[in-house]
């Protein structure tokens, strides 16, 4: 009780005004680099330090599993469970591969996160009808393209409870027409850190947290039952390494 009550002091003067200055410096890192100099290089680094550095800054412990099924210069799809918020800085700050998020047109809003994620050209996903569908696909077709990967929650919103909810096609159909890797990701631990149902401003809880990096599902051909079998297979990979806690598939009301 004493130790949970030192971590919620800490928090409040350490970790959440880490937090904050942290998200301002890395966004004017992003927006002034991008624009001056490399973008290749600022679209990317900023963002993984800031990743990094929230978790020290909570002091999160994360362990990652599976680097070695990546191969140098490979463009993949990367799907990932959602547990919660934590899985952003978990990702951009452990991954260890150069990537583009693909996410919620919404995000573009958040203050200075919003305008870093602009900057550094990540995939703004817009369902509010089929051109800007057509848009969102036509640049994430361009930028794997160009060698990068992209970064997918096709769960499509985080959980409410810790368990995987339905993957929708969107990512698969993507990796089908281009004929590139998908590799499933499982996060561990970000539910219990900072569950949906209490939000973002309610202070987090202490846990351990853990990046799963499964082997790439390559394709076997092309078309819709290539799509459905690699979505299958990177389902059943990534509901392999959750914690016992949190097996099953629970419906996700937002979905």
């Amino acid at each position: 009780m004493l130790l949970k009550i030192l971590y919620l002091i800490y928090q409040i003067c350490i970790g959440f005004p880490v937090l904050v200055l942290m998200t301002i410096i890395t966004a004017l890192e992003v927006g002034i680099g991008t624009t001056i100099g490399n973008g290749h290089f600022w679209s990317y680094y900023p963002g993984r330090w800031w990743g990094k550095i929230i978790l020290k800054a909570f002091l999160l412990p994360i362990k990652v599993e599976g680097r070695e099924h990546l191969e140098k210069n490979q463009s993949y799809v990367f799907v990932s469970n959602h547990q919660g918020i934590f899985d952003i800085f978990i990702i951009y700050g452990h991954l260890g591969r150069n990537f583009k998020w693909m996410m919620k047109y919404q995000l573009r809003k958040i203050p200075f996160l919003g305008y870093a994620c602009e900057k550094s050209h990540q995939i703004f996903v817009d369902k509010r009808g089929p051109k800007k569908i057509k848009k969102t696909y036509d640049t994430a077709r361009e930028i794997l393209q160009e060698g990068y990967s992209v970064t997918v929650f096709p769960e499509g919103a985080r959980s409410f409870t810790g368990h995987m909810g339905k993957f929708k096609k969107g990512a698969f159909a993507l990796a089908d027409e281009l004929q590139l890797p998908v590799v499933p990701l499982t996060i561990n631990g970000s539910f219990d850190v900072l569950p949906r149902t209490k939000g973002f401003i309610n202070l987090v809880n202490w846990h351990p947290l853990t990046l799963t990096i499964h082997q790439a599902i390559y394709p076997i051909g092309q078309g819709p039952e290539n799509i459905d079998a690699t979505m299958r297979q990177a389902y059943d990979s990534v509901m392999s390494a959750l914690v016992p806690e949190y097996q099953g598939f629970v419906e996700n009301p937002d979905q």
